[in-house]
């Protein structure tokens, strides 16, 4: 293929980029850093939060953004994967920026590495830094792609981290013992720099590592508390922490506008982190606004299609199952009795037999695709997945590709419709459902 420049398309660019490097993901800060710091991107000068953690970091950022928006100040926030198109990644006061100025970086980028062999997202997270310092923003937000301390993301300093709940995920590079992957979160970390940690039972090595490198570490339900009453929440005990701001009692609140139950212990995170920030004026006015209308597509998105009920969810691993089955059965009504149908294909290297055991007692019909990508599970493993969690083989419902996937449950369910296993499954049947493009 051949090398790209900034007169290129920005698939032409993606297309490139995927094949520059011969492994999808190989963690270390010696590339990016050599390459970030020729193109003078390390020191940016908007305040930076960083934002790590196995589930949740999505839907922290796009309240951290909201707020941050509503409080006035211009933000560009950093996030992956992405649901629809890649421009998603980089946007600036919560819309995605051009192609454009994604190629003009992805150019200057190219310009610079010299020898360098840079990752998909090495290129990505690059060329997020340079449309940022190429604006004029008050405050970024970044979210670690994977792990934290050797993610391409925390070749920046933090001046403020958000640590959210810590799960098993990623076993291949991170492994599957919560406490070695908390210690990996905790590296986006810095000494005499705040960080708070939404998650309320985190394994003791992140207190370790905080207390070994002098970081400032405030923890749910031990440095402050969430109090929720039926419509409204509040955060309590930060001016135990600042005993001078009595204002940081922040009461009745109103609820994310983010679904599920789950979303306050992120939004307490995010009111924390921004309440407790000396260089940040945030009013609680702005909290209000922020919570109300933050957006983060395909996280227990339902709509209505053609008659049909949908509902859309990104869990992928264990952690994120059970808060869907969680919240599958809150919202249990008369309609779903008789159990969704299920739009589901998951990546072979995920803990999936505990994902799909969470979720059957809600599902009469499993419609199973290939994803046709790498990692992607093959329909033949698929059904064993699905037997294995005790899914009666008659109920399993193979289809060659996710555009018969929809076509299928679109002529021939009559009960609703539930869509999970991965962020690629989601994609692809939003893709198919053409009416749910504007809201991406």
């Amino acid at each position: 293929m051949t090398t790209p420049n900034n007169q290129s398309s920005l698939q032409h660019w993606i297309d490139w980029l995927l094949q520059l490097h011969p492994k999808e993901v190989d963690l270390g800060l010696d590339r990016i850093r050599l390459v970030a710091e020729s193109m003078q991107l390390l020191r940016l000068d908007p305040f930076v939060i960083s934002v790590a953690g196995t589930n949740g970091k999505g839907s922290s950022v796009a309240m951290l953004v909201s707020i941050l928006k509503a409080a006035g100040y211009q933000v560009g926030a950093y996030t992956s994967p992405h649901i629809q198109s890649f421009n998603e990644r980089i946007q600036i006061n919560g819309l995605p920026v051009s192609d454009a100025e994604i190629t003009d970086a992805f150019a200057q980028i190219e310009a610079a590495r010299g020898g360098v062999k840079l990752t998909y997202f090495e290129f990505a997270t690059l060329a997020a830094l340079v449309v940022f310092k190429q604006s004029a923003l008050d405050v970024l937000v970044l979210e670690v792609g994977l792990g934290g301390r050797l993610d391409a993301v925390n070749v920046v300093d933090a001046d403020a981290a958000l640590i959210t709940a810590i799960g098993i995920d990623h076993i291949e590079w991170l492994g599957d013992d919560r406490s070695v992957i908390a210690t990996e979160k905790a590296g986006i970390m810095r000494a005499g720099k705040l960080a708070v940690c939404s998650d309320s039972a985190p394994p003791e090595s992140l207190h370790a590592y905080a207390k070994q490198r002098a970081v400032p570490l405030m923890q749910l339900n031990k440095d402050f508390a969430l109090e929720c009453s039926e419509e409204q929440w509040s955060v309590i005990g930060l001016s135990d922490v600042f005993k001078k701001r009595a204002d940081l009692e922040l009461k009745n609140l109103p609820p994310p506008s983010l679904k599920g139950a789950f979303q306050l212990q992120n939004a307490a995170g995010v009111v924390a982190l921004l309440s407790l920030q000396k260089h940040l004026s945030i009013g609680v006015d702005a909290i209000r606004i922020g919570l109300q209308q933050a957006k983060h597509p395909g996280r227990l998105d339902s709509f209505q299609s053609h008659g049909q009920s949908w509902l859309v969810d990104v869990a992928h691993n264990p952690q994120s199952a059970e808060a869907l089955a969680d919240y599958l059965g809150q919202n249990s009504t008369n309609e779903l009795e008789a159990g969704y149908t299920a739009i589901f294909s998951v990546l072979n290297d995920k803990d999936a037999l505990p994902m799909v055991q969470m979720i059957a007692p809600f599902v009469k019909k499993w419609v199973i695709v290939d994803l046709s990508i790498p990692r992607a599970t093959s329909i033949e493993a698929l059904t064993a997945l699905l037997m294995d969690a005790g899914v009666s083989e008659s109920h399993v419902l193979p289809q060659e590709s996710m555009r018969q996937a929809v076509t299928f449950v679109q002529k021939s369910s009559n009960t609703p419709i539930l869509v999970w296993g991965s962020f690629f499954t989601v994609s692809q049947v939003y893709e198919c459902l053409d009416e749910r493009l504007d809201l991406l």
